[in-house]
């Protein structure tokens, strides 16, 4: 009998066995688990690139090089991110039908997956601004009031206050902002493309970027709603005073001559 009692396992061993067991499978998962996804992340991220590169050189290689390099007909590629490919592809700005001061935006004929593939690609050519988040566009935390003003400041100048677009010299022009999805009025302020200057978060904060968009949003939103009626296109004094003349003065010419008519009718009765 005390033989058997002295091999008897005291009440707390499987717990400590249990305990044990569940510190060794954490401790490999661990060890394991974040290779085995950063491995599938770089595999994935490798693939991409592959990827894009095929569609590069079928659709952007005779104007930017082989390598991204830049030719005559286009600039180099090297260093300007992932950003600024998903906005000039994603706008269908690019690949660009004809060389011109201004390259229009227009259908796009590549699909999401095929952007991101493209973005990678030439990401992998030097490094630049990235793809920004839902976070860094989205309306949260935005403040309308702050977005107008900078936007006042540093781009109505080109794209007119409410951002219907402008003429600039030599055939170029400002784009409107109207229907341009949000993401990519960050990526043109990250990038600048064409003859936009770039607003790099040094110069304009991604807070600030966030304010911007979300005042564009207010002004020129679906559900905005103008309590001055016809806002002649919202183009500023240029169509108002043009309206002014010729409605307003056409106005004061008919009465005039009406005035005339009848006071010289009067005189001959």
């Amino acid at each position: 009998m005390k033989k058997l009692s002295a091999r008897r396992r005291h009440p707390l061993a499987a717990l400590v066995v249990l305990l044990l067991a569940l510190a060794c499978t954490g401790g490999l998962y661990a060890a394991f688990a974040p290779a085995s996804k950063a491995q599938a992340d770089e595999s994935a991220q490798s693939l991409a690139i592959d990827e894009g590169k095929k569609l590069y050189a079928v659709g952007c290689a005779s104007c930017h090089g082989t390598g991204g390099q830049g030719t005559t007909d286009g600039p180099s590629l090297v260093g300007v991110g992932a950003a600024a490919v998903d906005f000039q592809v994603g706008t269908g700005r690019m690949p660009a039908q004809q060389p011109g001061a201004q390259i229009p935006r227009k259908k796009v004929i590549y699909s999401q997956a095929e952007i991101d593939q493209l973005a990678a690609y030439v990401a992998s050519l030097g490094a630049g601004p990235a793809v920004p988040s839902d976070a860094k566009y989205g309306p949260e935390g935005a403040d309308i009031a702050k977005g107008g003003e900078l936007f006042r400041t540093n781009c109505a100048q080109c794209h007119n206050f409410t951002g219907k677009g402008g003429a600039l010299t030599h055939g170029k022009y400002a784009p409107s902002l109207e229907d341009v999805d949000p993401k990519h009025i960050y990526e043109a302020m990250q990038t600048g493309p064409q003859n936009m200057p770039s607003f790099p978060d040094t110069t304009l904060s991604e807070q600030n970027k966030k304010d911007i968009i979300a005042y564009l949003n207010a002004v020129n939103g679906d559900e905005t709603v103008s309590p001055g009626g016809l806002s002649l296109g919202g183009l500023g004094p240029v169509s108002e005073g043009l309206f002014g003349w010729i409605f307003g003065l056409g106005a004061c010419i008919a009465v005039a001559v009406w005035v005339a008519a009848r006071t010289a009718k009067a005189k001959k009765s």
